[in-house]
């Protein structure tokens, strides 16, 4: 497996990394023992960068990620978790958490970007993931608490975390590529994490955040937006950002994977290349809540597309 320096710093993360929401049962329930095959396969495969955070099913994820990661040498292993959201105890439990995950609702998420609310929530990730220090930690979706509030208080929050050794480094995880560009422009972060924003199908805002950026790197997450890219042909009720895909997108999706046939390649794997081709980018995380998933995944960026297929996307005005 492939590795990238993140820039400015002496972490190397895989191009291929294993994004642990679904360790949380994001939509639906994943068994502890697929949990555990899932992530030992990743292992098995070079998957050496793991990101998890508190929000993926109140906990769930981190509990599930530590201990599966137990078996497996600390020092050869990335983990990035999240700041922003603690999980407290609900006052008025539901069946079923509201955000979701396929989990009881006796737990909440508290908006918190204070340097306390950080700190605890620091501590809280170490003991759920059974270690003493974090390589990434990043603030996770701080444009939806707000914005100023977040990057003022959080981002030095994290430096000094930083400074102490807990973290190596540090930087903000968002879906809004203008939240991202204002962190590389205002803060002292190290890296980000750009969901759907700088992928094959939508690159909106993403020029912004790399010229903020300069010479810092960018993690691109939801590289097949909400699942709409991650079949060779996208089909009707498919998910685009989490909702049903309008007409535009979908027709527009069939378009690439039209030219992807084209020159020999599908439309995943055409998704997975894209963003990989910015020496900026420094590691694509990918969902995977099966062992198979992960050999799926694997077996997909093993095979990149011809250089051809970049030329005829551009020819055909779906690519910039």
């Amino acid at each position: 497996m492939r590795e990238r320096t993140v820039f400015a710093t002496d972490l190397r993360l895989t191009e291929l990394a294993f994004g642990a929401a679904s360790l949380g049962n994001l939509y639906t329930e994943t068994s502890d023992a697929d949990a555990a095959a899932s992530v030992a396969q990743a292992w098995a495969s070079g998957i050496r960068y793991f990101d998890t955070a508190p929000h993926y099913g109140l906990g769930l994820s981190e509990r599930r990620l530590g201990a599966a990661l137990g078996q497996f040498p600390r020092g050869e292993l990335v983990i990035s978790s999240k700041v922003g959201r603690l999980i407290v105890p609900n006052e008025n439990p539901t069946e079923w958490d509201d955000q979701g995950f396929a989990v009881p609702g006796t737990l909440r998420r508290e908006w918190d970007f204070s340097y306390d609310g950080v700190m605890r929530s620091v501590e809280a990730s170490l003991e759920r993931l059974g270690t003493d220090y974090l390589d990434i930690l990043y603030l996770h979706d701080p444009d939806i608490s707000g914005i100023d509030d977040a990057i003022g208080t959080g981002a030095a929050a994290l430096s000094r975390l930083r400074d102490e050794g807990v973290v190596t480094a540090v930087g903000i995880g968002s879906n809004s590529a203008e939240a991202v560009a204002t962190a590389f422009r205002e803060t002292d972060i190290d890296l980000a994490m750009l969901a759907g924003r700088y992928t094959l199908l939508e690159q909106r805002g993403a020029d912004a955040v790399f010229e903020a950026a300069g010479e810092r790197s960018v993690v691109a997450v939801g590289i097949f937006n909400s699942g709409l890219l991650s079949r060779p042909r996208p089909a009707a009720g498919a998910m685009y950002n989490y909702e049903p895909a309008p007409a535009g997108v979908l027709e527009r999706a069939n378009r690439l994977a039209d030219v992807a046939e084209a020159h020999g390649a599908t439309l995943p794997q055409a998704a997975m290349a894209f963003p990989l081709r910015s020496p900026q980018v420094a590691s694509i995380p990918i969902g995977m809540r099966t062992a198979q998933h992960v050999l799926d995944n694997v077996a997909l960026y093993e095979r990149s597309p011809a250089d051809a297929l970049w030329t005829g996307l551009r020819d055909a005005g779906l690519l910039g």
